[in-house]
């Protein structure tokens, strides 16, 4: 972060933990849940949300003084729109199995309250470089809890990471296997995503107790 000032660092670095978007305002958590049964599905979305974040942060501070009061949701949304079909297209040219993995939920990007949130909280104050700084770092943190859960899903459900078997070979008893290891299916159901993500709050809490809110 040489580059950068510190209040420059900070728009990337708080993100990361003590303003997470998942863990601390709580958003975001439908993906969270669906797509990470895979680490391969929780990393794409990530570089989705980082690239649609970061340009359109841009975008809505570049014409922020020129959006009518009254229609700048229609303005974020057709923004956040035109980005997502981008990163549409690019995934069915690149990768259509893994489109066809991710379905609906690349498209429901649009709707996702962290973006939408950061358009209207920074994005329409603030000038085009701290605006990127400000999607990057929110979309980083909304990523790594996508690929932390992603990641002990895989694992821990299909004993593979990005689709190679690392546990051992479940079939001919090899590695963790031949040791009586069974992988638990339950972890690739949506409930369990949420469990991950509880145990990552709380996680997250005990190691800084000024994130615990008083009750």
């Amino acid at each position: 972060m040489g580059l950068l000032s510190k209040k420059d660092a900070a728009l990337i670095k708080d993100p990361l933990a003590d303003n997470n978007p998942i863990t601390i305002q709580v958003l975001g958590i439908c993906s969270a849940l669906a797509i990470t049964a895979q680490l391969k599905a929780s990393i794409v979305m990530t570089i989705s949300v980082i690239f649609v974040l970061g340009v359109g942060n841009v975008v809505i501070s570049l014409i922020r003084n020129i959006i009518p009061s009254k229609i700048r949701i229609i303005v974020q949304l057709t923004v956040v729109a035109a980005l997502v079909i981008i990163v549409d297209q690019v995934l069915k040219a690149f990768s259509y199995q893994l489109s066809k993995e991710l379905g609906a939920f690349i498209g429901l990007i649009i709707t996702n309250c962290i973006i939408m949130g950061r358009f209207e909280a920074f994005a329409l104050g603030n000038g085009p470089w701290k605006s990127f700084l400000d999607g990057v770092g929110n979309a980083l943190g909304y990523g790594v809890i996508l690929i932390i859960v992603g990641f002990f899903r895989e694992l821990l459900g299909s004993g593979t990471l990005l689709g190679f078997k690392v546990l051992g070979d479940p079939i001919a008893k090899t590695g963790l296997y031949a040791i009586g290891y069974e992988n638990n299916g339950f972890m690739l159901l949506a409930p369990m995503a949420l469990i991950v993500v509880g145990i990552i709050i709380w996680v997250q809490r005990s190691k800084n107790k000024a994130l615990i809110e008083d009750h």
